[in-house]
């Protein structure tokens, strides 16, 4: 059972830990100067973070409108 606070399909938590995977090794790639590598990981991080973000419930859709 999931917690009421995770929104989203189970492939959520999967997410997080791709990003999370994806940003240290984008710091190991720039530690070592393959800056091309690096800022490949980062726009892959991102991409992860963007489809996360599309997965959560926006605000407009927890507004109920009066009437």
């Amino acid at each position: 059972m999931r917690s009421p606070q995770s929104f989203g399909p189970p492939q959520s938590d999967q997410l997080e830990r791709q990003i999370a995977h994806c940003h240290g090794l984008a710091k190991d790639a720039a530690e070592r100067g393959e800056i091309s590598a690096a800022a490949k990981l980062i726009l892959t991080a991102l991409d992860h973070e963007r489809r996360l973000a599309a997965r959560s419930p926006q605000v407009l859709q927890l507004i109920k409108p009066r009437g």
